[in-house]
Parts: C-alpha cells; structure tokens; sequence
C-alpha cells in the first residue's frame, strides 16, 4: 500500500463548512416518546403544549381568611371592621380551595380575634389579594416548551404540573467507534500494572472517545480492536452505516503512513470530503461520508483524537438532536513566556492557569500529541490561530477553561525545577484544604527565579550550585531577582547523582567514566540546576562537555532522563535518586543538593500560600517524601533566609 499525502490540507474553518454543509438541519436523528420523569438532559422533538391549567381552582396563597373584598373598603387602623365568621369570612389554609363567594384572602397576622364568632380587621382588601386564580402558573394549551429544547430538571416540574406526562424526544445518537491498530491490546486483557511486551499499546482512546460522547448526549457503541486490514476496516465500518449507527468514529489509522487503511476504506465504501486539516494536534484527521452518515477518521495520538472529537464530532452529535454545541467559557491570560507557533497551522495549546496578583498568567504544558496527561494537567487551551507566529509574553490572549474559574484563584503556581516532591506537594495540600490546588511548570531553576521576576508565578523551586562558594540559591537570587524581597523556605535535600541501566552493564563508577566512547549521556536543560551541577562536576574533573557523547541531549525532567535510560536511548544521565528508583534503574551518588522554594515576601500573607507552606511542614508530606527515596525532608517548610534588595539575612534555625 503506498503512503498518502496531504494534497490539499484544510484549513479548520474550511475543513468544518465542507463537513457540516453535506449534512442540513434536516439531518436529525428519530423520535421517540418516554416519560417525563426520564427526560432530564433529553431534547425535544416538538413542541409540548400545557394540557391542564396550574391551578386548576382558586386557591389561597396564605393562611388566613377569605373575605368578600368590596366589603371591606373602609375598614383602617383608627376605623377598624368587625366581621362574622362563617357569613362575612371563614378560615383558610394555604393551598386550599377559595370558597364562593369569597374572592380575596387577608393574613392570619393582620386578623384580630375578638371571640369565636367575630373577628377584627383594620386594613381593607383589594379583589383577588394573596390569592392563585385558575391558571396564574399555567394555562391549558399554552407552549411550554419549543421543538430542539433540553428539558432541564426544572422543567420537568412544569411538564407534569401542565399534565403533560411522556414527552416525544430525539433519538439519542448512536455513535460507533471503531479502534484499529494491530499493536493494540485490550486493558481487560491484561493485568492491572503489567508490563506490555515490545511493540503493544494498551487501547484506551476507544473509552475516551465513548464517554466525550456520553458527555454530548449519544450513546457509545465501542467495537472490538480491528487489525491494520483494508477488508476487515471496510466490513465493520459496512455494518454500522448499514444499521444502529447514526455516525462512526474509525479511530488511527488516518495518517499517511503504509499501514494507515482508513482513508482507503472510506473512499471506496462513500466519499472522503476532507483528508488532513490545518490543526495540531488533529492533522490527520479524516471526514467523509458513507450510506449519508458521517464517518470521521481520528488521528490515533491520544490528543489528537480528543481535540478532532471537540471540533467535529462534538457539533455533529448536538446537530444531529437539533442544538447547538454549549459555549465553553473563556478568560484572557498572559503566557509566562514566548510560545513561537507554525504559521499555516492552528494549533491547540494545553495550559496550567493560575492567578498571580491582578493576571491570570498560563504556563504552556508539553505539545506531544500523544501525552493523554497533558489534557487531565490543562486547566485551559489556548488557541493559536494559523496566520500567527505565536504569542508573546508580554501580550494578554484568550484561553477556553477547562475547570471552573472559580478554581484559579486557589492555584498556586510553582516555576521552576522540577522536583519529583511537588507533586507529593499538590497531592497533600489538596487533602488539607480541599480547595488549593498546585499548578506547576517545569522550565529549571534559573527559569523559575525569572518567573518570579516577572510576576508570573508564586513561588520558584529552585536548586542553583555556586561553585564558588558552595552555597545554593542566595547569589543567584542576589543576581536575578536584584529589586525584589523574596523568602527562601527550605523544601528537601535530595541525592543527586548518575542514573544507569539496571546492573550497570557499563559498570559507570563516576563522571570520569563519561568521557569513554562506549556511553551515551543524556543531559538536562540550560538553567536547570542539575545542569550547572553537572557542569561543575565536568570541570572538576577536567573534563571538556564536547568529549561526552550526548551532552547536547537535553531533558526537561528527571523523570524523562529515567525515561531515556530504561528505554535505551541513553546509557546514563545526571537526575535524582527518586527517578532511579521509581523506574527501578541503578544510581551513583555524586552530591547531595539543597532544593529550596523561593516566595516574593509580600505574598506570604496569602491564605493560599499559607496553605502550601503549612504542608511543606506537615509529617504527612515528610514521610510520603522521604519513601520515595534519596530525599531528606526533615527540615522542610523551615525558613532560610530573607532577601531584601540583594542583601539577605539567614534565618536563625
């Protein structure tokens, strides 16, 4: 099979009017009537009429006495009027029926007992006063509600008090997704934990896909995994156009690779309407139309799927049951750096958020298309459009929320480097509080005291060596931060060291041995602590970056360094104890570092802050730290120094 190619990319707004213009507001899936106590969340297929008035009699709104009201004009505080029960009033409940020929109703509180026959009033009352005529809420045959209305749970008290008791609805769209992919594996078929063999990915974008279209109002029919095959894509995809689907959902397989059939099998079984879309993640993604249903070939990249779901599958089901897709609300942020971007392509951009003064600033997650996690971490998506270079920092733009703004004004958000203990952090302090959650942005240590700088995040974790003088953070803070009080709270100290294959099959002893041909370094990112650690490390030894094979293969996280080493991209890389052990790797120590969290002095008096600092401190954060090996929490949450303009003080511990 040859590769295809993207001969003529869409651009969103095109791929979309191609898309939605072949299927009109005609194109609504079937009706059916169920009853009204079932209906939440379903939409109308007709208009539903009152069939009985609500009232259906004159009741009293209050309890009291129902009077004839002309008869009592005149009566005031000063001329008080003295009626006879049973002939000029008689007593009411609330709700109860108004009798004839009583048409007013006055408040027990306003009625003046003066025997068991006689009462007092000393105000008059108008005609129909604290009283609900026949129809005050509902009128027999009025509209209650219109055709492509969602009942709501409000409405269903009106239908029933209307007498109306089933209501016809539309069909709720039957959507079929279809997985393929040979390499693919059933999670039910497998342990939970287990380790996949070479070559298997556990299928898991078939769920994600069913409940996207649980949360539009369809109904998820997940089929089996189908093999990379032409002949059995084309046969599953025949059999539900031909049937219970109302739309199909073919996810991987979209792309221009060799294997990639589902362009293919569209095109032959109908009409592929557009084959690649200016977007990123989503490029690949195919739409077309079999039997005159919709079918949408999904990019198989996790984020991919997901962002091609929202911007197509997504209108399609609320089309198809006659409304449009909810708004999703949106606020403007202000990126804690320059996001360069490709022109032609709108790309999608996952984001933390978190409110820092007065700007709700948004620090760009990674672009991997197919790291699920970078959806579950977003609280928001920034929209690039495809005729911009980027965004800069020093400019506002909009970003749609994932979570509810609400939630923003309790992130705290922590630059800097990353350190497997902050997310023990975000864990614990949302325990704690219930409502403080941590945003974190892993750009190094250097990168998080220019956050705190610029006034973009809260706090900077940090761990910068000056091998001059040994000390960690303060000339750093000294130099960066020059006009600013910030507090410096200790956090952990941490074993640093090399990273090795299981076994050490290369038999790594120290730095020295990183000079040899035959191992493959990897390395962390310009600005990270552990970089500048490293480097004086090299220089100790004498030993010149450009004689390290990989020097120049960086990594964001020690986790990532873990990550290339168990995977065989590297034989050994500087990181944390933690990171070996967590992906059960063997380690060399070479220092143990002060990790410390940097605050600007006129936020510690922030509930939010006060929060995160409290659990630094807490022994729930100090044993979760300390079993995760190579830390030392003992003294964490305790404050280190305080700089003022350059010049610190060391605080008295």
């Amino acid at each position: 099979m040859k590769r295809q190619v993207y001969l003529s990319m869409k651009s969103l707004e095109e791929a979309g009017n191609i898309f939605f213009s072949r299927f009109g507001p005609d194109k609504k899936t079937g009706i059916r009537c169920i009853k009204v106590e079932e209906s939440d969340g379903r939409i109308t297929a007709e208009p539903v009429f009152a069939k009985r008035s609500a009232p259906s009699y004159h009741s009293s709104a209050m309890d009291g006495i129902a009077v004839k009201a002309e008869q009592t004009y005149g009566a005031t505080e000063r001329i008080p009027m003295t009626l006879a029960l049973e002939k000029d009033a008689v007593w009411v409940n609330t709700g109860q029926p108004l009798p004839k020929p009583f048409n007013a109703v006055i408040m027990i509180e306003d009625v003046h007992i003066i025997d068991d026959d006689h009462i007092e009033i000393r105000s008059s009352a108008y005609p129909w006063q604290h009283v609900r005529k026949v129809g005050e809420d509902i009128v027999a045959t009025q509209l209650l509600f219109p055709q492509n209305h969602s009942i709501r749970a409000y409405d269903i008290g009106a239908l029933i008090s209307g007498g109306v008791f089933s209501v016809n609805v539309r069909k709720k769209p039957r959507v079929a997704i279809i997985p393929t992919g040979s390499e693919l594996i059933r999670h039910e078929d497998i342990a939970e934990g287990e380790a996949l063999g070479e070559g298997r990915i556990v299928e898991y974008n078939a769920q994600v896909l069913a409940a996207l279209v649980r949360e539009s109002g369809g109904i998820p029919l997940v089929h089996n995994i189908v093999s990379d095959s032409k002949k059995d894509i084309k046969k599953i995809l025949r059999k539900y156009v031909d049937s219970e689907a109302d739309m199909v959902i073919i996810n991987a397989g979209s792309s221009a690779g060799s294997k990639d059939f589902t362009v293919h099998a569209i095109g032959e079984m109908g009409e592929v309407l557009v084959h690649g879309v200016a977007m990123m993640p989503g490029k690949p993604t195919i739409l077309g139309i079999v039997a005159g249903k919709p079918v949408i070939g999904n990019p198989g990249y996790a984020v991919s799927a997901a962002l091609s779901f929202e911007q197509f599958v997504k209108p399609m089901l609320y089309a198809l049951q006659g409304v449009s897709p909810p708004k999703k609300p949106t606020i403007e942020v202000q990126p804690i750096r320059d996001i360069p971007s490709k022109v032609g392509i709108e790309e999608f951009l996952r984001v933390n958020i978190g409110m820092v003064g007065e700007r709700h600033v948004a620090t760009p997650l990674a672009r991997a298309a197919g790291s699920i996690t970078t959806l579950t971490r977003a609280e928001g998506i920034i929209r690039i459009p495809a005729l911009s270079e980027g965004i800069s920092q020093g400019r506002t733009t909009i970003a749609e929320l994932l979570v509810d703004e609400e939630a923003l004004s309790n992130t705290v958000v922590i630059i800097g480097s990353h350190d497997m203990t902050i997310d023990i952090l975000g864990d614990e302090v949302r325990r704690d509080s219930g409502h403080v959650r941590i945003s974190s942005g892993n750009v190094g240590s250097l990168g998080g005291l220019l956050a705190i700088r610029k006034g973009t995040c809260h706090m900077a974790g940090s761990h910068l060596l000056d091998t001059e003088t040994g000390e960690y953070n303060l000339s750093y803070i000294r130099r960066y931060i020059p006009n600013m009080d910030v507090t410096v709270f200790h956090l952990v100290l941490r074993d640093q060291g090399l990273i090795l294959n299981k076994g050490n099959p290369k038999a790594i002893k120290d730095v020295q041995d990183l000079a040899r041909d035959d191992v493959v370094f990897v390395n962390r990112q310009a600005g990270s602590g552990t970089r500048v650690l490293f480097d004086y490390k090299l220089n100790q030894a004498g030993i010149p970056s450009n004689a390290v094979k990989g020097y120049d293969h960086e990594e964001f996280t020690h986790m990532a360094v873990a990550v290339d080493i168990l995977s065989g991209a590297a034989d050994c890389g500087m990181g944390i104890h933690a990171a070996a052990k967590a992906l059960d790797l063997d380690f060399v120590p070479i220092e143990q570092e002060q990790y410390d969290l940097i605050v600007p002095t006129r936020m510690l008096d922030q509930p939010n802050i006060q929060n995160t600092l409290n659990t630094t401190r807490s022994d729930n954060f100090k044993k979760r730290v300390a079993a995760l090996g190579g830390y030392d929490p003992s003294r964490s949450g305790e404050r280190f120094a305080e700089v003022k303009s350059g010049q610190e003080r060391i605080a008295e511990t």
